[in-house]
């Protein structure tokens, strides 16, 4: 197993990656986990701080080779509104119920859930099945990934 010593951002680095690590968007928040590369090469990565990876970011490793990080191709919904102020309220809906949400105008992409389906559906929403990598945006309030804000009901 090669050990990640550190992290470099997509278009921040020189040289070309040797290996490739696939990660679902939710298995991009990290800061201590081993990987397989998409040929079967472990990999350690062990960093001070947790980090959100993105498509292209790539690990520095100890013997000086690159490994580049992919996002899996995920079953999605691609939803789009009738206008601006419909955009922003079916925002409003899915960022209400804490949903991971890649915000891409003129469309909204999110993870394939029956309810959330019918819900947008009686809101109006076009809704397509789509499969495609899945970059939510971070919640602002989210930190390490664990739910680290309260809720005020006043």
């Amino acid at each position: 197993m090669i050990k990640a010593t550190s992290l470099k951002r997509a278009g921040d680095y020189a040289g070309t990656p040797a290996f490739t690590i696939t990660l679902a968007h939710d298995e991009r928040h990290l800061r201590r986990k081993r990987l397989a590369s998409t040929c079967g090469t472990g990999i350690m990565v062990d960093l001070p701080e947790p980090v959100v990876l993105g498509e292209g970011d790539v690990f520095v490793l100890a013997d000086g080779q690159l490994a580049v990080i992919a996002a899996t191709i995920e079953p999605l919904y691609k939803v789009t509104a009738r206008d601006p102020l419909h955009y922003a309220e079916l925002c409003w809906h899915l960022g209400n119920r804490h949903l991971p949400a890649q915000i891409t105008p003129p469309a909204i992409f999110i993870g394939r859930d029956h309810v959330i389906y019918h819900m947008l559906e009686g809101l109006g929403a076009r809704i397509e099945e789509v499969k495609l990598p899945f970059s939510p945006v971070r919640g602002a309030y989210h930190k390490h990934g664990s739910h680290a804000h309260e809720h005020s009901h006043e």
